[in-house]
């Protein structure tokens, strides 16, 4: 059997690229019964049935996957914001940091259209979270060097809100990339001869890239715990052992390690809030989940 990546699935094929070269593969009838369905980014054995023809025979084992879009395998997520109109509001790029962060992916923040405003106080906030925070401008070229090279060799997803300018981002990244996000949004969804169409790009910079509509494109279910979303903000892992209490939710608590940080200004109140946010939704989850008063 060879092995390859799916880089496209559309219409019940898989498109898969191995050294081999390209197949077009039919799933075999037991990945159903198993309930199991092949993803866009998956590593799969696959045998050839014809030139450019093949069965996929074996999911191989996934480092992440997401329920919409359809993907796995992702390395890093980048977070195109702006400043500029339309300004990001900070907790759905928090929300997206900790979807990336439950998924073991790597976020990066990138902050685009530096041309119209140089977004200190966006920079400030996520260059001190430890991410990868890049200032661009795809009208200059500021900063897209540095967003290459921070994606070189790894598969990422794209995303941002409408407006951000991931179109072009990716087409000051890839001069010959010939297909425009709204192109692609489309795909992204269904349509009348596929269920969804979800696609791998291949960039000079050894990068595979799937872009995505917006941050709504993610829907992974329910993100995480109220217990284990305190290590999905890693500025808060330095404070948190030195909390007074082992279940410190670290919104009211007396002697609250994480507090004091935020009084101080360690850690930045926008992302604080964001955790209370999120820390009161997973609450409501909880109890909705298990039919607690």
């Amino acid at each position: 059997m060879r092995e390859g990546t799916i880089y496209k699935a559309m219409s019940g094929f898989y498109y898969v690229k191995s050294p081999e070269g390209t197949a077009e593969c039919r799933a075999r009838g037991r990945f159903r019964l198993d309930k199991q369905s092949p993803l866009v980014g998956d590593h799969v054995k696959y045998t050839s049935t014809e030139p450019g023809k093949g069965i996929l025979n074996v999911i191989l084992p996934r480092k992440n996957s997401f329920i919409r879009p359809p993907l796995a395998n992702i390395d890093k997520m980048v977070i195109i914001t702006s400043e500029a109109i339309p300004v990001t509001d900070t907790f759905l790029i928090d929300k997206m940091t900790v979807i990336a962060e439950s998924s073991s992916c790597e976020p990066i923040i990138c902050i685009n259209k530096t041309d119209l405003d140089t977004a200190e106080r966006l920079f400030d906030i996520y260059s001190k979270t430890g991410y990868t925070t890049v200032r661009t401008s795809a009208a200059t070229g500021e900063g897209i060097g540095r967003l290459s090279k921070a994606i070189s060799g790894s598969t990422c997803a794209f995303t941002g809100n409408s407006g951000v300018g991931k179109s072009s981002i990716l087409n000051a990244i890839e001069p010959n990339f010939k297909i425009s996000v709204g192109d692609i949004s489309k795909k992204l969804g269904r349509g009348r001869h596929t269920t969804r169409h979800v696609e791998l790009y291949f960039l000079r910079c050894g990068a595979l890239v799937a872009d995505t509509p917006g941050f709504s494109a993610f829907d992974t279910g329910h993100i995480a715990d109220k217990e284990k979303l305190q290590f999905l903000f890693p500025e808060f892992n330095d404070y948190i052992s030195s909390c007074r209490f082992d279940d410190c939710a670290h919104i009211k608590e007396p002697d609250c390690a994480i507090l004091a940080a935020l009084a101080e200004g360690a850690i930045q109140k926008t992302r604080h809030d964001s955790y209370v946010r999120l820390y009161k939704q997973a609450l409501e989850f909880n109890k909705w989940d298990t039919g607690r008063d």
